[in-house]
């Protein structure tokens, strides 16, 4: 049982240490808004979204001046709506309609940010998912707060490498529309190998088919409250190494686990899951990077850096799932380059390329995250990157994912400014070499055999 006495325990994890909770997300169904007419359609999802989250932000308020926890972002995420528009929706518009009004609806509750304009495709397209694929471009551009994500792959089905040929097309088209502002809207896309449907972190998230109603999720992170903990143990064996990361893991989710109880006893909506994702921000001590070479590691990317990570993230899912029985979501450790300032530090030195980022993503919680690249980089190249990904959480079993961002009129030496909790990033190198005869070529790569376990 949570009590008072282990709120007080964290104030100096939140005064001094960065500790936060980093969303409240609403997940709500959209499932019984779908109808074949596409005013209709969009009423139904206005009035859904409006109605489930009204009391989104003031219920955030509450809390945080209740327990003096921050909260730092209210969000919602909705059911896939390549499923929710397919019998209404026709064109590119009737897609870029909905995604408008999922923006009116976010702004009406004060959400930050509402994803869900997303397609399931890890095995085929239907015509009307392939439409809403190439309407995210338009739908990115023309909004504020829309976020999109594209499950190309599983270990269950394969990769569909037609989707991923066409994503590094989409992600280009995003870049070019966008140029004027550094490219900044494809921070809003990401696309998945093993998506999970209960995941509160953007622009992943998407209210699965499976879930409830409606559910709340949190997501709660501090890397600044692991980095902290470990300066007690320089030196130590990997034994106090792993139980320190565990205990304050453990402190940490618990912090996760009150704010999801409030918010679902005042909103009314059942408590879904926490997600304990150790996700950084460019402020100085709130680094992934930082807890690395806190480690032992002169920067990330030195040799060792991988094993580091991998006993970072399972240590820190030992722990939650200790403070509750709900962690779920992703859960672990996140290594994007521009939110993270010891990432940064460690490209500009030299010390980390994308191909040592790819095999950390071997063992993160996610996969490759706001990697800035040059605006020159080909869609088939993009692509290439893309399925190298898929690939992996395809036989490792793993969600892993790509958000990169091509920077228009930007290269190697560069850097871009995206603001906010988005930081910067060094433009970093990608591989010189084609893919394009690989890439171009039709259908899906099958599931691994170790996937057959009926």
């Amino acid at each position: 049982m949570i009590n008072i006495n282990e709120v007080l325990e964290t104030n100096e994890m939140i005064e001094r240490e960065n500790l936060d909770v980093r969303t409240i997300t609403i997940g709500i169904s959209l499932l019984d808004c779908m109808t074949s007419d596409l005013d209709s359609l969009n009423q139904n999802i206005y009035n859904k979204i409006t109605t489930v989250a009204a009391k989104l932000s003031d219920t955030a308020k509450t809390i945080e001046g209740q327990y003096g926890i921050p909260i730092v972002n209210k969000r919602i995420s909705v059911t896939p709506i390549g499923i929710v528009g397919s019998s209404a929706c026709k064109s590119i518009d009737d897609y870029v309609s909905i995604a408008k009004t999922m923006d009116k609806a976010a702004a009406k509750v004060g959400a930050d940010l509402i994803g869900g304009y997303s397609a399931i495709v890890s095995k085929g397209m239907t015509p009307a998912e392939e439409t809403l694929i190439k309407s995210i471009p338009k739908a990115l551009t023309s909004t504020t707060r829309v976020c999109s994500s594209v499950a190309l792959a599983s270990s269950k089905t394969g990769i569909n490498m037609d989707a991923v040929r066409l994503m590094g097309q989409i992600i280009l088209e995003i870049a070019d529309l966008s140029k004027d502002r550094d490219s900044v809207d494809c921070m809003k896309l990401v696309v998945f190998c093993n998506a999970v449907d209960d995941n509160p972190f953007m622009a992943g998230a998407f209210h699965g088919v499976s879930e409830a109603d409606a559910v709340i999720n949190v997501g709660v992170s501090g890397p600044g409250v692991v980095k902290n903990a470990l300066e007690s143990v320089r030196g130590e064996s990997f034994e106090v190494l792993c139980e320190t990361i565990k205990k304050t893991a453990f402190k940490v989710t618990r912090v996760g686990q009150l704010v999801a109880k409030e918010a679902s006893k005042m909103l009314d909506i059942p408590f879904g899951i926490v997600d304990l994702s150790l996700a950084p921000t460019p402020a100085i001590g709130d680094s992934v990077a930082d807890i690395l070479c806190e480690m032992g590691l002169e920067y990330a990317g030195a040799p060792g850096t991988t094993a580091a990570l991998a006993l970072l993230n399972d240590q820190v899912k030992n722990g939650g799932m200790m403070a509750s029985s709900y962690v779920g979501g992703l859960s672990g450790a996140f290594i994007p380059v521009s939110e993270d300032q010891g990432m940064i530090n460690a490209v500009e030195a030299g010390a980390i390329t994308l191909e040592k980022l790819e095999a950390m993503t071997c063992v993160c919680s996610v996969g490759l995250d706001m990697i800035a690249i040059p605006g020159s980089t080909k869609a088939t190249t993009i692509s290439g990157v893309i399925a190298d990904e898929m690939a992996l959480g395809m036989v490792n079993q793993k969600t892993t994912a790509v958000r990169i961002i091509p920077v228009i009129g930007k290269d190697v030496g560069d850097t871009v400014e995206f603001g906010g909790l988005f930081g910067y990033a060094p433009i970093m190198e990608v591989n010189k070499y084609s893919c394009d005869d690989f890439i171009n070529r039709t259908g899906r790569i099958t599931r691994p055999v170790h996937s057959f376990k009926n």
